[in-house]
């Protein structure tokens, strides 16, 4: 089980949010954001400890095409984990009974605050943008969590909780971010999923999609 799931709820109304028609699209990233990203989820995993699991979480804003999504940059907000009413709602009733008493932890699921939210469906407008969905960082809680975090490894991949959110949120791009670090330095991995429709095979669960992370490095030589 991760120690950072995802859960923001719909998409608000004013968010640009096309999606492409099929789950082969490629996502396209431009390194500024991911680095950014990056950033914050390092500042994040220095803070973890075996009692506080801490997230890191943000919103994808870019352009969905025909068969592309491309992130161009992201905005981060606030945990409503704990004040929301449906977050508190969706968890008790839903996610705990679902998925175990670990998720009882407050620090343990990121439920984006409403208010941030709707101003991040506003500057995406404003930019002509689409909101495209979410972005959180997996650490290696299997190994710097307590000692009944062990069993369960965490990747890039979704995990239960993942699915069952990614299924429920309504955004088409979820990219999982897995942090870890070897003798001080720090390596991650990233992967990008779709939610899949429950008519579809397996229907409930995701789908990978290619990913590509933009370079800086010069276009000539």
């Amino acid at each position: 089980m991760t120690s950072t799931t995802t859960a923001c709820g719909p998409p608000p109304a004013q968010a640009r949010c096309a999606a492409p028609t099929t789950a082969t699209a490629t996502v396209l990233i431009d390194d500024q954001a991911l680095e950014e990203f990056l950033s914050a989820a390092v500042g994040a995993y220095h803070l973890i400890t075996a009692e506080a699991p801490l997230p890191c979480f943000a919103l994808l804003l870019g352009r969905a095409e025909a068969s592309t999504f491309h992130v161009r940059s992201l905005v981060f907000g606030r945990n409503a984990r704990t004040s929301d009413p449906a977050a508190r709602q969706e968890f008790s009733e839903t996610i705990v009974p679902r998925f175990g008493p670990a998720y009882e932890n407050e620090h343990r699921g990121w439920w984006m605050d409403s208010t941030d939210l709707l101003k991040a469906a506003r500057q995406a407008e404003e930019a002509g943008l689409d909101l495209l969905g979410s972005i959180h960082m997996h650490p290696d809680w299997h190994r710097i969590g307590p000692p009944s975090a062990r069993a369960h490894v965490l990747s890039e991949r979704p995990t239960p909780m993942d699915r069952h959110l990614f299924g429920h949120s309504g955004w088409p791009l979820n990219l999982i971010c897995y942090l870890e670090r070897r003798d001080g330095d720090f390596y991650y991995a990233l992967a990008a999923w779709t939610p899949t429709p429950s008519r579809a095979p397996g229907g409930g669960g995701c789908a990978e999609l290619d990913l590509r992370v933009r370079t800086h490095t010069p276009r000539g030589v």
